[in-house]
């Protein structure tokens, strides 16, 4: 069952479980279509259940959910590739299959979600690339590329299907400052054509520098920036 006329994640007094474990309690946000948010915690908060719930990684099981029109509480197994295909997921640790090419690795992504024209493919395959500024690197195998380079490659990938949204867990946690800098400002540059991205990190300067809405997992809460402002303002 999908929803319509809904911002791309809707979560209303959702928990949030790994197995029988209740991580993270009552979680109520939105997120629209052209929005930037920052998922910040310490280790073991939550945020990475979070955005696995999102990606029907872990299923809901209370509360309600949506994610690009998906319905999080009634999804099936077999519809889940449909909500992947809407999604762009960029992970730490790069995830690449290391016996491939860049071309190769994009590829398989494409036939696994269901592209079959393989001119297609290539002008896609080459669009991403291109966006993520790294137009020269297909026939290249992972190894040949730097840490940053195989981070672009990785968000090449998440852009391949036009994603409504791109969620990304530490996606500059194991690069250096400048590296991790050019990266951000890939996912800026992202946002501002239009995907909204959903952006877990430890990264305070990031914080401190963009101005964007904050999402703060903490003591089996999520507590909203916007709501935590509001509640101060009323405060004064």
């Amino acid at each position: 069952m999908q929803f319509s006329n809904e911002p791309v994640v809707r979560l209303n007094k959702a928990c949030i479980f790994q197995g029988i474990t209740a991580i993270l309690q009552d979680v109520t946000f939105q997120i629209d279509k052209d929005e930037f948010v920052f998922l910040i915690g310490r280790t073991g908060s939550g945020k990475s259940s979070l955005l696995k719930t999102l990606y029907a990684d872990l299923p809901l099981k209370m509360g309600q959910g949506s994610v690009v029109n998906y319905n999080l509480n009634e999804i099936k197994s077999k519809e889940v590739p449909y909500l992947r295909r809407k999604l762009g997921i960029v992970f730490q640790d790069f995830q690449l299959f290391t016996d491939r090419t860049v071309a190769e690795n994009l590829y398989f992504v494409m036939k696994a979600t269901g592209w079959k024209d393989r001119s297609k493919m290539k002008t896609r395959m080459v669009e991403v690339l291109m966006r993520v500024g790294l137009g020269g690197a297909a026939t290249k195998m992972p190894h040949q590329l730097s840490g940053g380079e195989q981070q672009r490659v990785v968000i090449a990938r998440a852009l391949l299907n036009e994603p409504s949204i791109l969620l990304a867990d530490e996606p500059t946690g194991n690069l250096d400052p400048e590296v991790a800098d050019g990266i951000f400002k890939l996912f800026q540059e992202i946002n501002k054509q239009g995907t909204a991205v959903l952006m877990a990190t430890h990264n305070h300067e990031l914080l401190r520098k963009y101005p964007y809405r904050i999402l703060k997992c903490e003591k089996g809460r999520v507590l909203d920036s916007n709501e935590t402002e509001i509640l101060e303002a009323k405060k004064e």
